[in-house]
């Protein structure tokens, strides 16, 4: 009777080992006071601002209002993708209606980016100037959402529900890359299309002198600069990290090789008579 239990005992110890050879990807949560969430690699508090990295070599990040911040989670680690079991094919059991999780920002802004094109670091800076990542926002001319649509705008890039943080995004996105074609890529123009509109930008040849405007632009130009560079630095370490190894590896090769022609040019020793 002791040969079934010692079986079962190993295999559950083999079990844990393969488990814990499987590699893991943590993150956190940062659960905003609407009820929009953020996952981040780790973060960083700036006065009142809480910056949280989105990526693990902190080239990538979204600058938050701490006091939009309402709590934070730590997500369940998960492993790598196995083979699905049999009892896998069972049907799920059925979920609240009631309990929705809250909808991921990055996941957001990365669909919208791909789909138009565009680095997500801006749209997200973008976002940061238009709202401060407050979903329902509401600004005293009407523009509503995370990048603050004109009902008219968005009826004409087809969003119906304006304070839908997918459809408000997508919107927004599709509306910076229209500007940006529009004026040949010249995030400038852009940006202040986006705020005054581009009548204005036609009219004044470029952003128009309103003190709003030009501190919108400049807001995010700001912003926007800080995560370029920070993705610079990130690539000149890489590159000095590699160069270094490449150095150290030319250099050893370039050693053996001398030794070897050493060896080959120097005269043989002669034996004593």
């Amino acid at each position: 009777m002791k040969k079934p239990f010692q079986s079962v005992r190993w295999a559950s110890v083999l079990a844990l080992i393969v488990a814990m050879t499987l590699p893991c990807f943590a993150a956190d949560s940062a659960v905003l006071r609407n009820g929009f969430s953020i996952t981040y690699q780790h973060s960083q508090v700036i006065g009142i601002i809480t910056r949280l990295y989105t990526t693990a070599d902190n080239t990538s990040f979204v600058d938050i209002p701490t006091a939009e911040v309402d709590h934070f989670e730590a997500l369940p680690e998960t492993s790598a993708p196995s083979k699905p079991s049999p009892v896998s094919n069972l049907p799920a059991p059925p979920t609240s209606k009631t309990t929705q999780p809250a909808v991921d920002l990055n996941e957001v802004v990365r669909t919208a980016s791909g789909t138009y094109h565009l680095d997500p670091d801006l749209v997200n800076s973008v976002i940061r100037a238009e709202s401060g990542f407050n979903v329902r926002a509401v600004s005293p001319k009407g523009a509503q959402g995370l990048m603050q649509l004109m009902p008219g705008t968005a009826s004409q890039l087809g969003v119906q529900n304006i304070l839908d943080p997918q459809a408000n995004v997508e919107g927004g996105s599709r509306y910076l890359r229209e500007l940006l074609e529009h004026y040949n890529f010249d995030l400038i123009k852009a940006l202040a299309a986006y705020n005054a509109g581009p009548q204005r930008v036609e009219q004044y040849g470029g952003v128009p002198p309103y003190y709003e405007t030009k501190a919108y632009v400049a807001r995010i130009v700001r912003d926007y600069n800080k995560k370029i560079a920070a993705k610079k630095a990130a690539e000149a370490a890489a590159k000095k990290t590699s160069a270094h190894k490449s150095s150290g590896t030319s250099t050893t090769k370039q050693r053996k090789s001398s030794q070897q022609s050493l060896a080959k040019s120097a005269p043989a020793v002669q034996p004593n008579n």
